[in-house]
């Protein structure tokens, strides 16, 4: 039968799911309204869309290894406080969605979430979390996830401060043992620290450099002292800046975090494990996600949201 547009307004108004989920319910139930409110329910949809407006910018970062360490996924799962982030149902939760985000074919979130949830493929991933938040009680959100895939090496993760951070780094290696894991831990935690841009200077682009120079220049002229020196002195000035800024930015170049002399590198670290275990080794890339990072956050504090609550 033909399921009217009043139909879905009406189920929707009840239950508060989704317009969409809401034409499903009515379809697979012939119209029925009240076998389609107990379709909803037991798909955990009823209520979901009425939390849909809340921020979500706490939550989870996880991250899960496959393939013997040679594949492993990140994913970030976002929820309206730390308090949700830190129960175990939500973290939970967030495991299977790094497990299946591993197996996964598609490119973004949409097509994931589109896709049969595999530890109940009579939903999708998108139902499955619209059941999540009606179990919670909270908004929540799988925002991104990225993959990665090491045939001749290893990949080692990392996750800081139960979540707030996870990091991914590629060591491609001839050897692989404990000793070269531990380096790759070690970076991981590097990258966790001080957020670099970039692996090493080959993915630095011009684009970015030109970029670099144009503000360090305006820094510069806009300052009466330095703009009255030579045009030469302000280029060697805005260069010097420049490879002083990549030390930063670049992850190789960085100063090691752990060294004891407080001057070598990421890059001369590498090294010295390599010759130690006589492997030839490369760090070809990093991701690192942060919890909620460009994310809008809600400024409210806990006495205040019960006392809106008492009042409402």
């Amino acid at each position: 039968m033909a399921i009217t547009a009043a139909q879905v307004k009406q189920l929707r108004e009840a239950t508060g799911a989704g317009m969409m989920d809401c034409k499903k319910a009515l379809t697979e139930t012939d119209g029925d309204m009240d076998a389609a409110i107990e379709f909803l329910r037991k798909k955990g949809l009823a209520g979901a869309e009425k939390k849909a407006g809340r921020i979500a910018a706490e939550g989870v970062v996880d991250t899960f290894l496959s393939d013997g360490d040679h594949k492993a996924v990140i994913v970030e799962v976002n929820a309206e406080t730390d308090f949700v982030a830190k129960n175990e149902k939500f973290r939970g939760f967030v495991a299977e969605v790094a497990a299946q985000a591993a197996e996964t074919a598609a490119s973004d979130i949409d097509a994931f979430l589109a896709e049969p949830w595999k530890l109940d493929t009579s939903m999708t991933v998108n139902e499955k979390l619209s059941s999540m938040i009606s179990i919670i009680g909270e908004n929540m959100h799988i925002r991104r996830f990225s993959q990665m895939e090491e045939k001749n090496g290893v990949i080692v993760s990392y996750i800081h401060a139960g979540g707030k951070i996870g990091v991914l780094v590629d060591v491609e290696s001839d050897v692989v043992n404990d000793n070269v894991k531990e380096m790759g831990k070690n970076l991981a935690m590097q990258v966790a620290a001080l957020s670099p841009k970039f692996t090493d200077r080959s993915e630095v682009s011009q684009e970015f450099i030109d970029k670099e120079k144009e503000i360090l220049k305006a820094q510069i002229m806009n300052d009466p002292k330095e703009s009255q020196k030579p045009e030469k002195v302000i280029e060697g000035m805005i260069q010097g800046r420049v490879n002083k800024e990549l030390k930063d930015f670049v992850l190789m170049d960085q100063v090691y975090v752990k060294a004891e002399d407080g001057k070598q590198t990421v890059d001369k670290y590498v090294a010295e494990v390599a010759k130690a275990e006589g492997a030839k080794l490369k760090i070809k890339g990093f991701i690192r996600f942060e919890t909620g990072e460009g994310l809008e956050k809600k400024n409210e504090d806990f006495a205040a949201e019960v006392a809106a609550q008492m009042n409402k």
